[in-house]
């Protein structure tokens, strides 16, 4: 007998090759944001690889470049209304259920129907359609979304009448974000393609006034996170959890954990430890913005073992979550004794509370802060990032179609380096642009491609297009990285247009591999995306991407079957997604509600050659927390200087980390000491195994007794 599970499973696989009907919506932030021309874009793809595809109701508003993708897509003829003596017309659900048509389009799903319609409202529609087995591709603006519209309201200024329930986007198969920059809708603006040219003014005083957009965009990005959360899309690795009791005030331990959390792009989560934490963990949640989980949803009493002992420890290979947040106690400590799986973060409550506890000294700054500075007072070129989760998902396509819209605005651009991997779609878009031939370097008799600086420089347009952000250049070239080539560009005035993959950020390395079980080797320091003037989210579903990849968009033939099975499995995209969505969320801009500014970073390393990467990690950690770290070697007397010392610090030095030795008989106790003095975190690599009977305490353990405040316990990669 067939359980609810494995038809559960049986519908997934069903999805994935495309059996079943499918709801896809297209959710954007304000009119003029692409959703109509992203519809019509995938219309077009799915009728060229043969699919029945009609378009149920789209609104060109007369524009030629809408037009133009239109063009030969079958559509469903409208139904004619009548209001008052006037006749419009609207979608035709009967027409679009009696024809052979199997995927339809429908734009503006917030719409009320007119009278005459089957239903009220045209998602309505959409919802009917797939009960009958039709797939529907549709679309409209997140502040018409019933969760979002109390909000969106404050902002903009009027009432949003048109609602779409929650409950509709929850149904959907794929929820997609439709970004685009603030100032790409502004010049939308001003070139007419939105408003009429009178109501333009009106405009830019209300909805499209740039705190609003920027406002709207976020309410998007955190939109397409809560839905996929909602799901169950969201991987428990992706999850960052407080557990809270019932006596101990939850507010500081919560905050110090959502910094840790914002840092590392994980969800926050608080769950009650106990009967009776539920209010304490809820009001806490409430403060920093994060979700609840309901006693029983993680198995406490397992997880932390029955009246303590050593099965207190499972709490980290049973937590559903990446990093776990405890406050300081009995059962803290009975967790530091284990073995680490998951990175703790244990928190003195009382000291988290106290005004101590928030004295924050400003950070050095990342590396590129002087560089930031200096855009202050010289002209340099603008940078914009088009960011996505994985190859296929479109960001060399926006980027080359953003660039189309620019010449056609009369902007000087030049393709300086677009990588169109065979593409088809993307390599058509390239006709029509500048393109400039690429330098040729030899070295080991392979010749490379790459990125003809000096001739960029020489030609000096207003935009260069440069794909690839993270890039390693050839052996033989000026710079190692690309991103050093257009940092150069950037300071010569001339404005970049580049794309980046969510993997490739350095900071996010130990998040990447801890989701996809993948070591990212090319990255770039996370301070570039930050250099960036706007950083735009190319998203697809997990679904699209498979389906791109088996359709032959991202790889070759020979390659697909291994990619869907590795790196392209839909749990592992999913991760991906929410890293980049939340980046996206996350890059220039205030630490959100409820998140502390936590003290520095002091990191505790011993005499092995791993500690070199051990502090890198560290390093990363620090520059998204925004935070310095120091590197804290502990020697005991008479052990003389090794190499592997000199090592350390040397990758101290390497990463810009404060570096101290000091000789003592109680390490443990010095390095918790000089973190209260500090008023920092003192970070400790974990136990690499559950500790045997006879295995003294682990360093983690040790700490926390020497009196430590703020531990965080790394786990082991």
């Amino acid at each position: 007998m067939a359980t609810a599970d494995n038809r559960s499973q049986a519908e997934e696989i069903l999805r994935d090759l495309g059996a079943q009907p499918r709801l896809t919506v297209y959710l954007g932030y304000a009119p003029g944001g692409g959703k109509t021309h992203r519809l019509l874009t995938e219309a077009r793809s799915l009728s060229d690889s043969g699919a029945r595809v009609a378009l149920g109701w789209v609104e060109t508003k007369g524009r030629s470049d809408l037009e133009a993708l239109a063009v030969g897509l079958p559509r469903i003829a409208p139904r004619k209304a009548s209001v008052g003596e006037s006749s419009f017309d609207d979608f035709d659900l009967a027409a679009a259920l009696a024809s052979d048509y199997q995927i339809f389009v429908l734009d503006e799903l917030a719409h009320t129907n007119l009278a005459g319609g089957q239903h009220v409202k045209r998602w309505e529609d959409a919802l009917a359609l797939k009960a009958a087995g039709r797939s529907v591709i549709g679309a409209f603006n997140v502040q018409h979304l019933e969760s979002v519209a109390p909000a969106a309201e404050a902002l903009i200024g009027f009432p949003v009448r048109e609602i779409v329930p929650t409950s509709f986007l929850r149904s959907a198969d794929q929820v997609v974000a439709v970004d685009v920059s603030p100032e790409q809708l502004e010049q939308r603006l001003h070139a007419g393609l939105i408003v009429r040219p009178e109501d333009i003014d009106r405009a830019l005083q209300g909805p499209f006034r740039p705190q609003t957009l920027r406002a709207l965009r976020g309410l998007l990005l955190r939109t397409i996170d809560d839905i996929a959360r909602a799901r169950g899309e969201a991987p428990p690795a992706s999850v960052a959890l407080v557990f809270v009791s019932k006596d101990v005030d939850a507010a500081g331990l919560v905050s110090h954990a959502a910094a840790f959390a914002d840092a590392m792009n994980l969800a926050l989560s608080v769950a009650p430890l106990e009967n009776g934490a539920l209010e304490n963990a809820t009001r806490a949640a409430r403060l920093a913005n994060a979700a609840v989980v309901e006693q029983g949803a993680v198995d406490t009493h397992r997880s932390f073992g029955a009246g303590g002992g050593s099965g207190s420890a499972s709490l980290l290979s049973s937590a559903p979550a990446s990093l776990v947040a405890l406050p300081l106690g009995d059962l803290a400590r009975r967790v530091a004794a284990g073995g680490a799986a998951r990175d703790v973060l244990i928190v003195d409550a009382a000291w988290a509370n106290s005004k101590e506890s928030a004295v924050h000294r400003p950070s050095s700054g990342y590396a590129f802060g002087q560089t930031l500075a200096d855009r202050q007072r010289i002209g340099y070129g603008k940078l914009t990032v088009y960011l996505g989760a994985a190859a296929g998902c479109g960001k060399t396509y926006a980027m080359l179609d953003r660039a189309h819209q620019m010449v056609d605005a009369g902007i000087d651009v030049v393709a300086a380096f677009v990588e169109t991997h065979g593409r088809v779609d993307t390599a058509r878009l390239i006709d029509g642009l500048e393109v400039l031939p690429r330098e040729r370097i030899e070295s080991s008799g392979i010749v490379y491609g790459e990125l003809d600086v000096e001739a960029l420089l020489s030609r000096r347009p207003a935009v260069a297009l440069i794909d690839e952000l993270a890039h390693s250049n050839a052996p033989g070239s000026t710079r190692a990285k690309r991103y050093l080539d257009v940092l150069t560009i950037i300071r010569a005035g001339i404005s970049v247009m580049t794309t980046l993959n969510i993997q490739h950020l350095e900071g996010l390395n130990d998040v990447v591999r801890r989701l996809t079980g993948v070591t990212v080797r090319e990255t770039i320091a996370d301070g570039v995306l930050e250099y960036a003037d706007e950083v735009v989210l190319i998203d697809a579903s997990p679904q699209t991407l498979r389906d791109r990849l088996r359709a032959g968009k991202i790889y070759p033939p020979e390659r697909v079957d291994g990619a869907l099975s590795s790196f392209f499995r839909a749990e592992n995209l999913s991760a991906l997604r929410e890293l980049a969505v939340r980046e996206a969320l996350r890059v220039r801009r205030p630490a959100p509600k409820g998140v502390a500014r936590v003290g520095d970073l002091l990191l505790g390393v011993a005499p092995r050659d791993r500690d070199s990467a051990l502090i890198h990690r560290a390093a990363r950690l620090a520059d998204r927390l925004a935070v310095d770290l120091h590197v804290l070697h502990v020697a005991k007397p008479r052990h003389a200087r090794d190499a592997v010392v000199s090592e350390l610090e040397s990758a101290a030095v390497a990463v810009r980390a404060g570096w101290s030795v000091i000789v003592s008989e109680r390490p443990h106790e010095e390095l918790a000491r000089r973190g209260r003095d500090m008023r920092a975190v003192v970070v400790v690599e974990g136990a690499r195994a559950r500790p045997g009977l006879l295995a003294g305490p682990t360093v983690a353990r040790r700490v926390l007794d020497a009196g430590a405040q703020e531990l965080l316990v790394l786990a082991p990669t």
